[in-house]
């Protein structure tokens, strides 16, 4: 635990007491010295885990109906937020936000995601969670997904698309027998181990650091959900012999595992570590190991969310075997909504809804494509068994850590980050500041689409989900509606009724903000920014400004 000032005082007290009445030894009174100093400079172990597609409801601690005793009881021994974001509804912007502190749509990606072989996204020399920490000392550790490109070693005369997923011929483009730059060790990852992308793309084989563990010599391909033959397959190609997709999951938990055993001693020592998790589940391929196989009662999606909270709960077992879980500051999320390969259906008749309340799901602008859980555990810090409604997006876990550790972000970096330390602690308690917290909140879809939200009222510049719900952006249905949707999210949680005809002005002062925010390259207090590329807002060719007569042309 974090320690106080007058805690503190109290251990240098304790240590000289114990010095002179036991006499000890120069050596040992040095080795007090250095307790001491450990007491004045404390900073906490952080766990990170980001779930892949797990909705706002699949937790039983949401409500849902999917047994998840490990994460119920992780909520139960922290804080559970009501209102929590990724910045994006798909996954490789919000894992760009979330290590950033930076709204993905100010980098060069401004719609989609990138494949598993697309080159690195993160722009060179921009300061990370990571490269932050690694800065003040600690071990850093990705442990995953990453999905944010490594630059591959090419074939001759090979390509790879840069800003989306490859097409079937450039899965074969690599030279994996080179290691890969611009990889998690390029952002201040001192260590990485995972899969370069989501697990239906390729290639399949494991990375450590800078170099595939096996190279992938087979063709492969996996069902999309265990024992269906309605889900269609994972994109084939290069796979190592021994590689499948349904071992993924518990080798990451296996790892994470085996990295904080490795770092315990020099934690107690010191030496904080910072673990980041991205679990590939239970994102597609949805294959549950057979022991977990039947377990939910409900289908395989709900038996790989079970597993998957297994799995934290392995890390957390890790934790408290080794003595860390005081002393270690645990973050618990997902990278956006539930995916519809779950099979929302067959899931309703058991009666469970992954988005819970709210609308829409994966790749939507709609609360259920960014609405996600988020839990947060600090024992001595944090009060057990809160609930807090307070606004945060996974781009603020940047700053909160930074507070947390007394860092001060520069200027060029961090630029969407607002610490919510104060919710955490209170104001006053380990550094949080009151009125640090957010108060708007930036969304955005797969498609590039834009939602403004501030207060209760939330702005959609677009007709359409922005995603993969009803209405579907270019469908008749979403031509014939309004261009713009405006909902009050207090008294219409699930985004039914559009208010943006009877609410010109706020429409125009949403509009406004959102211009503004994206203009100066920030959302926090500070020096104007530059964005990578032009920003438009109003990227739906069908979205209007609501200050003019005339709708806004297409890009």
């Amino acid at each position: 635990m974090l320690l106080s000032r007058p805690e503190c005082i109290f251990l240098k007290s304790a240590f000289l007491l114990a010095t002179i009445a036991l006499g000890v030894s120069e050596a040992q009174t040095a080795e007090t010295q250095t307790a001491e100093t450990r007491a004045d400079n404390f900073k906490p172990n952080i766990v990170i885990i980001l779930a892949d597609d797990l909705g706002y409801a699949d937790l039983g601690c949401y409500g849902g109906k999917i047994a998840t005793p490990h994460l119920d009881g992780l909520a139960n021994q922290g804080m559970r937020f009501t209102d929590a974001h990724s910045s994006s509804s798909v996954c490789t912007p919000t894992r760009y936000g979330l290590l950033t502190g930076r709204y993905n749509w100010r980098s060069k990606l401004k719609r989609g995601v990138l494949g598993g072989l697309s080159p690195r996204l993160i722009e060179p020399g921009r300061m990370t969670l990571a490269s932050m920490l690694q800065q003040q000392g600690y071990h850093t550790a990705c442990i995953g997904k990453w999905h944010l490109g490594m630059n591959w070693t090419l074939l001759p005369g090979k390509q790879v698309t840069e800003l989306g997923i490859e097409t079937p011929p450039q899965a074969f483009s690599v030279d994996y027998t080179q290691p890969h730059t611009g990889g998690p060790n390029s952002v201040g990852f001192d260590y990485y181990y995972g899969i370069s992308a989501s697990l239906d793309m390729v290639p399949y084989t494991f990375i450590e650091n800078d170099r595939v563990t096996v190279r992938p010599t087979e063709t492969k391909r996996f069902p999309m959900m265990a024992g269906r033959d309605d889900g269609g397959q994972t994109r084939e190609g290069p796979a190592a012999p021994q590689f499948e997709a349904a071992d993924v999951l518990p080798e990451l938990a296996r790892a994470s595992c085996a990295y904080i055993d490795r770092r315990a001693t020099d934690a107690r020592r010191g030496q904080p570590f910072l673990l980041y998790v991205p679990l590939a589940s239970p994102h597609t391929p949805i294959l549950p190991t057979g022991e977990w196989r039947g377990k939910s009662g409900m289908n395989p999606y709900a038996d790989f969310v079970m597993q998957s909270d297994a799995a934290v709960g392995d890390i957390l077992a890790s934790l408290e075997r080794n003595g860390l879980s005081e002393e270690t500051l645990v973050i618990f999320t997902s990278d956006n909504g539930c995916s519809p390969q779950a099979k929302f259906a067959e899931l309703a008749e058991h009666g469970h809804t992954p988005s819970g309340p709210f609308r829409g799901h994966k790749a939507d602008l709609f609360e259920g494509g960014h609405r996600v859980p988020f839990i947060v555990r600090w024992p001595g810090q944090v009060p057990a068994a809160k609930e807090s409604s307070q606004l945060v997006c996974q781009t603020d876990i940047l700053a909160t850590v930074a507070e947390v550790t007394g860092f001060s972000i520069p200027d060029a970096a961090g630029e969407d980050s607002f610490s919510f330390l104060s919710t955490l602690v209170g104001p006053g308690e380990a550094g949080g500041q009151a009125g640090a917290n957010r108060d708007h909140l930036v969304s955005h879809s797969i498609n590039g689409s834009f939602a403004i939200r501030r207060g209760p009222w939330k702005l959609l510049l677009c007709s359409d989900s922005g995603g993969w719900s009803a209405p579907r952006p270019g469908t008749p249905q979403a031509k014939r509606l309004p261009p713009l949707q405006l909902y009050h999210l207090e008294q219409d949680p699930g985004e039914q009724q559009n208010l943006a005809p009877q609410e010109p002005k706020r429409v125009s002062e949403l509009v406004e903000l959102l211009e503004r925010v994206a203009a100066e390259g920030r959302s926090t207090p500070g020096t104007p920014q530059e964005n990578h590329g032009e920003v438009e807002i109003f990227s739906n060719p069908r979205a209007a400004d609501p200050r003019t007569a005339n709708p806004r042309a297409a890009d």
